[in-house]
């Protein structure tokens, strides 16, 4: 395996996605937008998002949904805060609202979001991260693309952060507070692993065709690599504090927020990089939520 670092001097970079003409969006908190990269090309603003965006996934018509989750990261806050949100961007960059509560439950702070087979948006919903003085409840939400929801897990402050859903439609998420991996079937909750080396935080995560899941650590600095069963399998180093991770063809694109995220002021010292692997990732679903709705 080899890394490339292909943009420096980023703003808390997180959820990066794969676009079908091949480049590279994520999230910029700290810039309240949405970032894209192109290779031979510099990072630009696709999108003024407002408040603090987390992460991206893709619609079926090219659109582009971001986890809002208000301005946050840590004790900063955003300059122009926005309601947490699901929001949705189109190809003029315009950025519409979607969802902001699910079951009659306001949204605390969106975190990390997938399309299921079954049509659904599942978005995990951890509130701010504050693990001593003020932890939230935990929250994983599906949204179905007529605006109805419901809530898939809702237990004691755990932060629920990344999220994917498998081929055969099994919703994984992560918790940065415990460092469990869990696993959502049918409405049955497995904990298929616990990830607490290396002072790991699980942050973001990504599927190959195998089945193995490719885990962010903030501060392990790499990725945890564990086989559908949850056995760990590979540590892959990259990066300072590794915040989420997307496949392409060879690639797996991974966002650095580079330093630890507990300052009060935005910092600009993140990074985008390119591992190369003899991996393929799991072809990822899409969906379209179809219209404006509070669920």
């Amino acid at each position: 395996m080899s890394s490339r670092q292909l943009a420096t001097g980023l703003a808390w970079p997180e959820g990066p996605t794969v676009l079908d003409d091949g480049r590279v969006v994520f999230v910029e908190t700290y810039r309240s937008h949405v970032a894209v990269w192109g290779p031979g090309r510099e990072v630009e603003r696709f999108a003024f998002t407002g408040g603090g965006p987390n992460a991206t996934v893709l619609g079926t018509q090219g659109e582009i949904y971001v986890t809002q989750n208000g301005g946050v990261v840590g004790p900063w806050r955003a300059p122009t805060m926005r309601p947490p949100s699901i929001q949705r961007i189109d190809s003029s960059g315009t950025v519409e609202v979607m969802v902001t509560e699910v079951d009659g439950v306001r949204l605390q702070a969106p975190n990390d979001l997938a399309f299921g087979p079954d049509g659904r948006l599942y978005f995990t919903d951890p509130g701010n991260y504050d693990p001593v003085s003020k932890p939230d409840p935990g929250r994983v939400f599906a949204v179905a693309p007529d605006g109805t929801g419901e809530i898939i897990a809702d237990g004691p402050p755990s932060y629920p952060n990344g999220i994917v859903v498998e081929a055969d439609g099994a919703v994984v998420w992560v918790e940065s507070y415990t460092g469990a991996v869990k696993r959502w079937r049918k409405g049955d909750i497995e904990q298929i692993a616990t990830i607490t080396e290396r002072n790991a935080v699980l942050d973001g995560l990504a599927v190959a065709t195998n089945g193995n899941l490719y885990i962010t650590g903030g501060a392990s600095g790499g990725l945890h690599v564990l086989d559908p069963a949850g056995r760990q399998v590979e540590m892959l180093s990259v990066g300072v504090n590794p915040t989420n991770c997307a496949f392409a063809d060879g690639v797996i694109y991974v966002t650095d927020g580079g330093h630890s995220g507990e300052s009060d002021t935005a910092e600009f010292r993140g990074a985008l990089w390119a591992l190369d692997v003899d991996v393929t990732g799991m072809s990822l679903f899409r969906n379209r939520l179809e219209h404006p709705s509070s669920a």
